[in-house]
C-alpha cells in the first residue's frame, strides 16, 4: 500500500510537468500576437523548455549517485512551483523564456530520478509501470490544448501557468509523505561513479540513440507546429486545435500498451517497428487533404509515436544494471533530450526560409525510413547490443 501511494503521487507529479512541457505549444498563437513576434521566436520558446528539460539530466544523474532518487524527485517539484509563478509573471520575451527554461529544468530533474526509481520499485514489471506512469504523463498532454483554449476565453492565459504552480506545491507535498512511509529500494546503492557507469554502458546508450534520436527530433517539430500545419491544410482554428487534442488523445492507450509490449517483444525490433511505422504515417500524413483522413492518421501518428517513450524507456532501465542503471539512463536521457529539443526551432527556421509543412515533413519521413533500414540491417547481423 505504501508503495502504491508513492506510485500514485509520483503519477500526479509526471502529469504536472509534463504539462509545463506542453503547455507552451498550443500558446504559440497566444505569444506571437501578444509579444508581436514570428514562428521563429515562438519556437524558440518551445525549444528552451525542452533545452531546460534536458540540462539537468547530467549533473542530475552525478547528483544521484549521492542523494535517494525520492529526495530529488522532490526536489523537482519544488522547482516546478517556483518557475511555473515566474513564468505567469513575465511580461517580457526574455522573461518568459527564462521562466519556459525553469520550468523545463524540473522536468528533467524529475524524470532521470523518477523513472530509474519506478524501475527499482516494481523491478518485475518494470514495461507495464512505465506504461502506467506515462499513461498520467500523456493525459496532460491530452488536455493541455482544451485547458489553454478555455483558460484563455474565460480569463488569461497566465492563469494556467498559475495552476500548474499551485497544482505543483500540493502534489509535491503529498509525495514527500508518501515516500516518508515507503521502505525505498537498494538496488541503485553500487551506482556511484557517473562517467564509470555511462563509459561501461556506451554500446546499449549509443544504440539507443541512433534508434529513437531522430524520430525524437522529427516528433518535436511535429506536435509544436502541429495546430499551425492543421490550419495550413485549410483547418479552422478550432478543427486544428482538436486534431492536436486527437494526436495527443491517441497516446493515453499508447503508453500503457506501448510499455506491456516492451515487457513482451523483443526489444530492439520493436523500436524499429514503431520507427519504421512513424515515418510512414507521417509520410502519408503529407499527401492527404480530406477531414476524414486527417482525422484518422491524426490518430495513427500519436498511438504510434507515443508508444516510443515507454519502450525505449523500458528497454534502457530493464537492460542496465543495478550498478550502472542511473548513470548510464542519465547520459542517455541527456543526450536525448538535446537532440530533439532543438526540433522545433529547427522547423521554425525551415518555415520561415519559406519551404512548406508538407515539403519539410515528407523529407523526415523518408530519412527515418532510411535509418530503420540501416539499424535493422545491423541488428540482423548481431551488431546492435539486446
Amino acid at each position: 500500500m505504501a508503495r502504491a501511494r508513492l506510485f500514485a503521487s509520483l503519477c500526479g507529479l509526471v502529469f504536472l510537468v509534463n504539462l509545463a512541457r506542453i503547455i507552451f505549444a498550443p500558446l504559440l498563437d497566444v505569444f506571437i500576437a501578444e509579444f508581436a513576434i514570428g514562428e521563429a521566436t515562438a519556437g524558440l520558446i518551445v525549444t528552451f523548455a525542452w533545452v531546460g528539460s534536458a540540462s539537468p539530466r547530467l549533473p542530475t544523474g552525478w547528483l544521484l549517485t549521492k542523494v535517494p532518487r525520492h529526495y530529488v524527485v522532490i526536489g523537482s517539484g519544488t522547482i516546478l512551483t517556483v518557475a511555473a509563478g515566474l513564468a505567469a509573471t513575465a511580461t517580457t520575451v526574455t522573461h518568459l523564456l527564462i521562466g519556459a527554461f525553469l520550468m523545463g529544468i524540473a522536468s528533467g530533474v524529475y524524470f532521470v530520478s523518477a523513472n530509474p526509481l519506478l524501475s527499482e520499485l516494481y523491478p518485475a514489471r518494470v514495461g507495464r509501470v512505465m506504461g502506467i506512469h506515462g499513461t498520467a504523463n500523456q493525459i496532460a498532454a491530452v488536455i493541455a490544448a482544451p485547458f489553454v483554449a478555455f483558460v484563455v476565453l474565460v480569463a488569461d492565459w497566465r492563469l494556467a501557468l498559475w495552476a500548474i504552480a499551485v497544482g505543483a506545491a500540493v502534489v509535491t507535498a503529498y509525495a514527500w509523505y508518501a515516500a516518508t512511509g515507503t521502505e525505498m529500494p537498494t538496488a541503485g546503492r553500487d551506482d556511484r561513479g557517473l562517467v564509470a557507469g555511462a563509459l561501461s554502458e556506451w554500446r546499449l546508450i549509443v544504440t539507443a540513440l541512433a534508434i529513437v534520436g531522430a524520430a525524437s527530433f522529427v516528433w518535436q517539430g511535429v506536435f509544436n507546429f502541429y495546430e499551425l500545419y492543421m490550419q495550413s491544410k485549410g483547418l479552422s482554428d478550432r478543427m486544428a486545435g482538436t486534431m492536436l487534442t486527437i494526436v495527443f488523445a491517441a497516446g493515453v492507450p499508447a503508453f500503457f500498451f506501448g510499455g506491456d509490449l516492451a515487457d513482451r517483444l523483443p526489444r530492439i525490433p520493436f523500436l524499429l517497428g514503431i520507427v519504421g511505422t512513424f515515418s510512414a504515417s507521417l509520410f502519408a500524413l503529407t499527401v492527404v487533404d480530406g477531414l476524414v483522413a486527417l482525422v484518422a492518421l491524426s490518430a495513427i501518428v500519436g498511438f504510434v509515436i507515443h508508444t516510443l517513450f515507454p519502450a525505449t524507456d523500458t528497454y534502457l532501465l530493464d537492460t542496465l544494471p543495478d550498478a550502472t542503471r542511473g548513470s548510464a539512463y542519465a547520459v542517455f536521457s541527456s543526450t536525448w533530450m538535446l537532440t530533439q529539443a532543438v526540433g522545433s526551432s529547427a522547423l521554425g527556421v525551415l518555415l520561415e526560409r519559406g519551404y512548406a509543412y508538407d515539403t519539410v515533413f515528407a523529407g523526415a519521413a523518408v530519412f527515418l525510413a532510411a535509418t530503420v533500414v540501416v539499424l535493422a540491417g545491423l541488428d540482423r547481423a548481431g551488431r546492435l547490443p539486446n
